[in-house]
């Protein structure tokens, strides 16, 4: 079934005692809103809206599915419920705060609490535009996704897995701090259940190989896979090369080369090891990759090999410059 275009809930819809104020998100699996709880407050509502099984056109506020889509609509639906009220029990500073969850309009809702800020996805490509390098400290990147990992490692705790950990999905706080948003667990039961109704739900260059099959061995390395493509996407500004590019031929090696001259060995080999093929190959917990990137950083050795690589590029525009013009500069010490 193709994915369709579904209309947004109506703005100022009053809904389980929240008023509906505009749509801030979209995606293939659900909607997301801005709304007013009862005492005025903020909060984000996103509702299970599966665009590949269901349609709902404007002015309506029930979706239409066929008979033949209903069986995994409702698996669907009980899995996103059921991901609601785990998630309802982790008060993390890095995980989505879920503040509530409701039936209504023959679907669910799940109401977290909204925060200002920007998604990392965002924050890179401001970055990239404005021609930064690195585009990233390392500093920044490691703090960052020290903290991502401790929200992770508590969703992790409570035996769920985010199942799609990529630079959209990690909101950054006015000052700072991340947050884990848009968990997976939900679409990749429906991906699993022996349907061809929808399309994969996964991110390409963010998506290990094991999330490619229906079979494939699922588990916390899954999520330290799009740990290490996160953060290539800080780093490099692009994401990863997806699984099926990699299949027929494997560039990543050459990919984490160019960032040598920008990055400590350290942080490039963490990023190396995350997106191993083999999940066996990969850091083996967490905590293994929360250390390496707490490890102590020669702050020098990175200001140093960012200077080199400003020196050099400016080296190129000269001599590049002198070549045009057949001029030839002596340097005298």
């Amino acid at each position: 079934m193709a994915t369709q275009n579904n209309a947004p809930l109506p703005e100022g819809l009053e809904i389980g005692g929240y008023r509906i104020v505009k749509k801030i998100a979209s995606g293939g699996f659900s909607m997301v809103y801005l709304a007013y709880d009862e005492e005025g407050n903020a909060v984000a509502i996103k509702e299970y809206l599966p665009s590949a099984l269901a349609l709902r056109n404007e002015g309506e506020l029930v979706s239409h599915v066929s008979a033949a889509n209903l069986p995994i609509f409702h698996i669907g639906l009980k899995c996103f419920f059921e991901e609601g009220r785990a998630l309802a029990r982790i008060a993390h500073p890095n995980v989505v705060r879920v503040l509530n969850f409701f039936r209504a309009n023959e679907t669910v809702y799940m109401v977290m609490a909204y925060e200002s800020g920007r998604t990392l996805q965002e924050h890179i490509l401001h970055r990239r535009d404005k021609g930064v390098k690195p585009l990233m400290s390392e500093r920044f990147i490691r703090n960052t996704f020290a903290q991502v990992i401790n929200g992770l490692r508590e969703v992790h705790a409570n035996k769920l897995l985010h199942l799609d950990l990529k630079p959209a999905n990690i909101y950054l706080r006015i000052e700072g701090t991340p947050i884990l948003l848009d968990f997976g667990a939900a679409r990749q039961t429906l991906n699993t259940s022996g349907t061809n109704k929808l399309n994969p739900m996964y991110t390409p260059g963010f998506a290990p190989p094991e999330l490619y099959s229906k079979t494939g061995n699922i588990g916390p390395w899954t999520d330290i896979y799009g740990v290490g493509a996160s953060i290539f996407a800080c780093m490099a500004g692009i994401p990863p090369q997806p699984w099926d590019q990699r299949k027929a031929h494997d560039k990543m090696d050459e990919y984490l080369k160019k960032l040598d001259s920008l990055f400590t060995p350290e942080i490039v080999e963490i990023v190396r090891t995350c997106l191993k093929i083999d999940h066996m190959e990969r850091p083996q917990s967490l905590f293994e990759l929360q250390k390496s990137l707490l490890a102590p950083v020669n702050a020098s050795e990175t200001s140093t090999r960012s200077q080199i690589s400003s020196i050099k590029g400016r080296l190129r525009s000269l001599f590049a410059k002198e070549k045009r013009e057949g001029t030839t500069t002596i340097v005298k010490e």
